[in-house]
């Protein structure tokens, strides 16, 4: 067994993303009373990888940069999981994700294991010809690592189109033929599926609507705080906005906007990509720390930012019925247990944002194949496999009289205990 990676301990200060994945794992693993050899095997990674990325920069100079890819667990299928461009990635941070990349496929009912990868840059600060030679070292590094039956990247933080281009590219010259199955998030015009830039978004807004109907309420109804404003977040607020919400109030890393009676999102958009994405100043809207933001009154709040945003020193102070996880890992345990007591609904992150690997899935399927669907089937497929984990969850969770959370993770970690169980031990 590959021993775990050497992760710090949590404190006040520092909540370890890891340590808390490894929480809620151990929570699910005491519902199920799983065996402890197999609570072990699943808190520990199958590999971790750290590669050096040498690169000349466009003053000559070389610089090494560190890349990590995690891959946690392959027992329902391939490892599948994003690639981050961030300065605040860690191996701990990426542990964390891969393993709740593990449990959301699992739970989703696709046939993937969990991965995660990243290098700790801020992509602002390099050229585009710096990022593709960074991107085709990384690539490089990790080529015996990744492939369309062992381990497919996606974008994630900080990475787009682009960089998948530059992955699919490099390993297809390596292996002396195109592979578009070695990535998904493409470009259309080289194996890419319709509906996967607005996939994640979409799913947050599906979940949230059947959440809200749950409640006897609608999309048309509700008023909405959405913190993040990036690609999930954007997508989620044009998707809710366009089904007759509220939005209340966006941000970005720099601080948001509020309008009490709703925010214009179409405008906001043509506005920020008129200045280069910033939002401040924007007509009509008050200026909003991100902090405030998690604070005001609406029906619904939408993390979609960064992890640790709800904790114990902010979570007696939400004010909305529905929490919407649409970030990795936004609301800690601690936090999780107040919003409960308080009779807040958290949909958890890995049902709420799991629509962009169900799309993720559906390219891949579409690449293996060499046939291509147009965007209304791929939407369509994709809301059915959402709707149904909903469901799923939302049964789990009377039957066993637990929160979604704990009912997603029982049903994410169960099947991936069940299969390894099912294959057995080897040798």
């Amino acid at each position: 067994m590959v021993a775990s990676p050497t992760l710090a301990s949590p404190s006040p200060a520092h909540i370890c993303p890891y340590a808390q994945a490894c929480s809620y794992l151990d929570w699910a693993a005491r519902e199920l009373k799983l065996d402890p050899g197999v609570l072990a095997m699943l808190s520990t990674p199958r590999k971790v990888v750290t590669v050096a990325i040498p690169v000349r920069l466009d003053n000559q100079q070389i610089q090494v940069l560190a890349g990590h890819r995690v891959q946690h667990c392959d027992i329902l299928g391939p490892y599948k999981g994003g690639i981050r461009y961030h300065p605040a990635v860690t191996l701990e941070e990426v542990s964390a994700l891969a393993m709740l990349m593990t449990w959301k496929c699992a739970l989703m009912g696709i046939p993937y294991g969990g991965a995660k990868g990243g290098i700790p840059i801020d992509p602002r600060r390099y050229s585009v010809p710096e990022l593709e030679r960074i991107t085709r070292r990384y690539t490089s590094e990790l080529i015996k690592d990744i492939g369309p039956a062992i381990d497919i990247p996606a974008p994630d933080m900080g990475t787009s189109a682009r960089e998948m281009a530059w992955m699919m590219d490099t390993y297809s010259m390596n292996v002396g033929h195109a592979v578009p199955g070695v990535v998904t998030g493409k470009p259309l015009s080289i194996g890419g599926s319709r509906g996967r830039e607005l996939a994640t978004g979409r799913g947050v807004m599906i979940t949230v609507r059947e959440a809200l109907a749950l409640r006897g309420g609608s999309l048309a109804e509700a008023t909405v705080l959405i913190q993040g404003f990036g690609n999930v977040g954007g997508a989620a607020a044009s998707l809710l906005h366009q089904a007759g919400a509220k939005i209340l109030a966006v941000s970005r890393g720099s601080g948001g906007i509020y309008n009490p009676n709703g925010l214009d999102i179409p405008a906001l958009k043509v506005y920020m990509n008129e200045r280069g994405g910033n939002m401040a100043s924007f007509p009509e809207a008050e200026p909003i720390s991100n902090a405030e933001l998690l604070l005001q009154k609406a029906d619904v709040l939408i993390p979609a930012a960064l992890e640790n945003q709800i904790t114990e020193a902010n979570a007696d102070k939400i004010q909305v019925q529905i929490v919407a996880e649409a970030a990795n890992g936004p609301t800690t345990l601690a936090a999780d247990r107040i919003l409960e007591s308080r009779g807040i609904t958290v949909l958890p992150d890995i049902l709420t944002n799991a629509g962009g690997v169900v799309v993720s899935y559906l390219e891949w399927v579409q690449g293996l194949s060499y046939v291509f669907w147009d965007e209304e089937r791929v939407n369509q497929e994709m809301e059915g496999l959402m709707v149904r984990a909903f469901s799923r969850v939302v049964q789990e969770a009377a039957n066993r009289r637990v929160p979604l959370r704990l009912a997603a993770y029982t049903l994410g970690v169960g099947r991936v205990a069940q299969a390894l169980q099912d294959r057995g031990l080897y040798p």
